[in-house]
C-alpha cells in the first residue's frame, strides 16, 4: 500500500513490479528534444505513457504538464525536485503548465484552515515557484484553488459516480476512522488531472510526482476511460533522503532543508546530517565510504551538481569516497557552501517576484489573493 498522506519508505523495484511502473529506458529518452538532470542522474526514474506523451509533443500535438501543490507546511528541497521538471517543460519545451493548489486535500487530510492554506500557498509555494523559474504569465501557466475552481467541483462529483466505495478503499487504505472530506479528496485530484482537457479538450497531459502519489495516477487513469478522455502520463522521481534518514518532512524541521533557510542554518543542518562515511576517520581512510547511503552527496545529484563542477566532479566525489581519499567534513563544508550560495540566489529572487506577484495572480482566474500585509 502507497500512502499520498504518510510514506516513510518506499521499496522502487517492488512497486514497478506490482504497480506496472515502466522504467525510462534509452528508447523514451531519445524522444526528449533534450534531457536534463534529474533524468540523467536517475533520480525521475519511472514511467506511465511518458513515451506517448514525448511521441503527441514531437508531432506537434497539443499536450500540457500538470502537477499541484498541497499547502500544509514549508517548502523544501523535496518539493523543488518538482519545480525544477515544471521549469524544464515549460521554458525547454514550451508546454503550458497547470498548477492546482490542493486547498480542500490540505483541509481535510492535514486539519488546515483554509484561509491559512491560501497563505503557505502563496507565500511559501507560489513565490518560491516563481523564484525557482516557473513563468506565471497565465498564457503559460494556470495556478487555481480546487476550492473556487467550479469546473473541477462539478467534475468531481460527476466522477464520483464511477467509483465505488470498495475501489477508493482499496486503492488508499482508508478505513472507517477516515473522514469523508478525506476520502473524497483524490476524486478532486482527478479531477485537477483530467481538468486541462476540459479547457482545451482532449490531450496528452503528463503529471510529474513522487511515487507516492501513484495512486492518484492508478486512480485517474481509470476513470479516463470511462469518460472517454486520454490516460494521463505521468513520470516518477525518487524521494530526497532526509538530513536523518528517513523522508525529508515539513513537520519534521531537522530532516529538511527549507527553501527559507538561512544559509548559516543551512550550513549548520548540513554539518549534522547523516553521510555515508566510516564509523572512524581510520576506518574511512582504510575502507572507504558509501556515497549511496550519503544525505550529503545526495544533495549533490539532487540539486548541487552544478555549482560544485558538474556530473564529472560528482563522480570524482563518489570515487575518493569509496577509497578513502575524500573525507566527510571535506564534502560537509563544500555542500554547505553551495547551499547557502542556492539559498541567498532564491531570496534575491524572491524578492524581485514579490512586487510582480499580486499583479499575476490577480490574471489567475480562482487563485488566492495576496495577503493584505504582503
Amino acid at each position: 500500500m502507497i500512502d499520498p498522506w504518510d510514506v516513510e519508505e518506499v521499496d522502487y523495484e517492488r512497486l514497478t513490479e506490482e504497480f506496472g511502473i515502466r522504467p525510462i529506458d534509452e528508447e523514451v529518452r531519445e524522444l526528449l528534444p533534450r534531457s536534463f538532470p534529474l533524468l540523467d542522474r536517475g533520480i525521475v526514474f519511472g514511467h506511465r505513457d511518458y513515451d506517448s506523451f514525448l511521441k503527441d509533443y514531437n508531432d506537434g500535438e497539443l499536450v500540457s504538464v500538470l502537477s499541484g501543490m498541497m499547502p500544509s507546511g514549508r517548502m523544501h528541497l523535496g518539493h523543488k525536485t518538482v519545480v525544477d521538471q515544471l521549469v524544464f517543460y515549460q521554458q525547454e519545451m514550451d508546454v503550458k503548465v497547470y498548477v492546482p493548489i490542493a486547498d480542500l486535500e490540505a483541509h481535510h487530510a492535514r486539519d488546515m484552515d483554509l484561509d491559512r492554506a491560501h497563505r503557505i500557498a502563496v507565500e511559501e509555494y507560489v513565490l518560491n515557484y516563481a523564484a525557482l523559474g516557473l513563468d506565471l504569465d497565465p498564457d503559460r501557466c494556470e495556478v487555481y484553488l480546487q476550492s473556487e475552481r467550479k469546473t473541477v467541483q462539478r467534475m468531481a462529483l460527476l466522477l464520483a459516480g464511477r467509483l465505488t466505495w470498495n475501489t477508493v478503499k482499496n486503492t488508499y487504505g482508508f478505513t472507517g476512522e477516515t473522514n469523508m472530506g478525506h476520502a473524497f479528496a483524490p476524486i478532486v485530484q482527478a479531477a485537477d488531472i483530467l481538468h486541462p482537457q476540459e479547457i482545451e479538450g482532449p490531450h496528452r497531459v503528463l503529471v510529474p510526482v513522487g511515487v507516492d502519489q501513484d495512486p492518484h495516477l492508478r486512480l485517474t487513469r481509470d476513470i479516463a476511460e470511462k469518460e472517454d478522455l486520454i490516460k494521463p502520463a505521468s513520470t516518477y522521481h525518487r524521494f530526497m533522503t532526509g538530513l536523518t534518514g528517513g523522508k525529508m518532512s515539513s513537520s519534521k524541521p531537522n530532516t529538511a532543508i527549507f527553501l527559507t533557510d538561512d544559509p548559516e542554518t543551512a550550513k549548520e543542518k548540513v554539518w549534522n546530517a547523516k553521510t555515508g562515511g566510516g564509523a572512524t576517520l581510520e576506518e574511512h581512510r582504510e575502507h572507504g565510504g558509501n556515497p549511496d547511503e550519503c544525505v550529503v552527496y545526495e544533495l549533490m545529484v539532487y540539486h548541487l551538481a552544478d555549482r560544485i563542477g558538474g556530473d564529472e566532479k560528482l563522480r570524482e566525489i563518489r570515487k575518493k569516497c569509496r577509497e578513502g581519499d575524500i573525507i566527510c567534513g571535506e564534502c560537509k563544508r563544500m555542500v554547505g557552501e553551495a547551499l547557502a550560495e542556492m539559498l541567498e540566489e532564491l531570496e534575491r529572487r524572491r524578492e524581485e517576484v514579490r512586487d510582480e506577484l499580486p499583479d499575476l495572480l490577480s490574471q489567475h482566474p480562482d487563485a488566492p489573493e495576496v495577503p493584505e500585509d504582503w
